[in-house]
């Protein structure tokens, strides 16, 4: 068996469990490195596998002694022998870093970021860069296509990661736990040229621009005087437009949508949409324009995102939107409106069903009538009542964005592993709450958050399901991951040392947590 896996040139298919089994047993053996045995693969005479010996994690080589496999040169490690059965192996055991993840990615076809149209999705972001193999283990055999690099430049600014580390923990996450079917890669969030510019050296296919800076909120309650005067403002250049063309394309023009539904623009309603709008659609524009020249010859995806505004986008709205990027020359995948309702960060919808309901069922038909293209939700963590209603109205033309749910299921590891952590860390969520709240859309009083010392060992994990616990614990990551005390971290280097050393606790925690996202999708699907 090694022998053959070792001769072959081109990837290996994945081995049978009980020959994986066989093999990262006799690795194990031999060299103290124990694989994890999904991750075995052979290509160009190597195999390569993760290997774990106590707290360590290492990307470990293996080819035949006699032989000089010109991928090596990609990889960097430290080197040295073992006898496995009859065969004489040169081997490297190095560390979970860039060179290696650039590595595999340039060897393993299935680790690089790839396009997934349309095709439902969901994006698995990860705060600590540990748990894309529990996200693997939720969206197995789901049919939903996973999203596992997915992290927006707020996110990494307040834990103080770059866009290639996103890129490489995701790649060895996946490669860890034998993920074979591809995944994408989202810069999410962008708002500036120099946002784009990071994130496209880093690898990432997929780019969520963010205008919500651009967004005139007030044009939704504006007087009709000064409605006609900021309309008359907009940057009619940048817009690639005459104000009296957009009037004559636009006023009185009917859409007839998949559902029947008319929707027409008078006057008025156009000035709306295009004062709350416009500014942003030209923002967008610009942005796509710039992805388009620096990625060159590289397909890419965009998604558009204006979730996180004041006032919902309304169906004129987004049909106002849709056609004005379409005219811009604009390629999109998804697009996120803000929808009815409050999409609070970790917790579920707040609002009327009926209402998201009625109002979801419009935006897929917007999507239906100018793409297809897919509705992403955004701060989409933990929307359990609304993940049915979403599903059935807009089958595969859906994109759903987790992230801060996975650090929130990390903390509910903790609690059971290191109870004084987390204590530690709640205590220090609370102090830290009425600063970080600030640019989030969050409603947790802290006055209802149990102080850790009035809360026993065993009802700790129960904190992440009250409500205004979890939206402190959640708001706060950045805060507790970049926190220092006597010059070094204070909680960051604890908490990941203690899940990567409890790390089946931590994956199937979020795993549990990642399927109830997962599942009334993949059924639809």
């Amino acid at each position: 068996m090694l022998s053959r896996i070792l001769a072959t040139q081109g990837l290996t298919a994945p081995l049978p469990a009980t020959e994986a089994e066989n093999l990262a047993g006799r690795i194990s053996r031999a060299t103290g490195w124990q694989p994890y045995q999904n991750s075995l693969v052979g290509s160009g005479g190597v195999i390569f596998f993760l290997g774990r010996r106590g707290k360590e994690k290492r990307l470990c080589l293996a080819w035949e002694a006699a032989s000089s496999p010109e991928l090596l040169g990609d990889f960097c490690g430290e080197r040295f022998s073992a006898q496995v059965g009859d065969l004489h192996l040169d081997m490297q055991a190095g560390y979970l870093d860039h060179t290696n993840a650039v590595g595999l990615r340039k060897h393993l076809a299935f680790l690089r970021p790839q396009l997934i149209g349309m095709k439902p999705t969901i994006g698995t972001g990860d705060r600590l860069g540990l748990a894309t193999p529990a996200h693997v283990r939720a969206v197995r055999g789901t049919g939903l296509r996973p999203v596992f690099a997915q992290q927006s430049i707020r996110e990494m600014t307040r834990t103080g990661r770059t866009p290639e580390e996103v890129m490489d923990t995701a790649t060895f996450g996946a490669f860890e736990e034998g993920w074979r079917d591809g995944f994408g890669a989202d810069a999410d969030h962008l708002k500036t040229k120099e946002d784009i510019d990071a994130t496209v050296a880093a690898g990432f296919t997929m780019f969520t621009i963010d205008p919500g800076d651009h967004v005139d909120n007030e044009g939704e309650t504006d007087d009709i005087v000064t409605l006609r005067k900021k309309f008359e403002a907009l940057p009619w250049p940048d817009l690639e437009t005459a104000m009296e063309d957009q009037c004559s394309r636009c006023i009185d023009k009917s859409v007839r949508l998949p559902d029947d539904r008319v929707v027409t623009l008078d006057e008025e309603s156009l000035f709306r949409a295009a004062v709350k709008y416009g500014r942003a659609l030209a923002h967008t524009a610009a942005m796509y324009r710039h992805v388009k020249e620096k990625m060159g010859d590289r397909p890419f995806e965009l998604e558009m995102s204006v979730d996180e505004t004041a006032t919902p986008t309304s169906v004129a709205e987004h049909v106002f939107v849709a056609g004005e990027l379409r005219r811009l020359g604009v390629e999109w995948v998804s697009l996120a409106p803000r929808f009815v309702g409050e999409f609070e960060k970790g917790v579920d919808y707040i609002g009327d069903l009926a209402a998201f309901e009625r109002t979801f069922a419009q935006h897929v038909a917007v999507a239906q009538h100018f793409g297809p293209y897919k509705i992403s939700i955004h701060s989409g963590s933990d929307k359990f009542s609304i993940y049915p209603v979403a599903a059935r109205l807009a089958g595969d033309l859906i994109h759903l964005k987790t992230a801060g749910t996975s650090y929130l299921e990390a903390l509910r590891a903790i609690a059971s592993i290191d109870p004084g952590l987390f204590r530690e860390i709640l205590s220090f969520a609370i102090e830290r709450y009425p600063e970080d709240r600030a640019s989030y859309h969050v409603s947790a009083k802290l006055e209802k958050v149990p102080r850790p010392e009035n809360v026993t060992d065993d009802e700790l994990s129960g904190l992440l399901d009250e409500f205004d616990a979890r939206e402190a614990l959640h708001v706060t990551f950045g805060s507790v991951l970049t926190a220092e005390g006597d010059g070094k971290p204070r909680f960051r280097d604890r908490l990941m040392e203690a899940l990567t050393a409890n790390e089946e606790v931590h994956y199937e925690t979020v795993r549990a947590h990642i399927e109830r996202h997962v599942r009334p999708f993949a059924q639809a699907s």
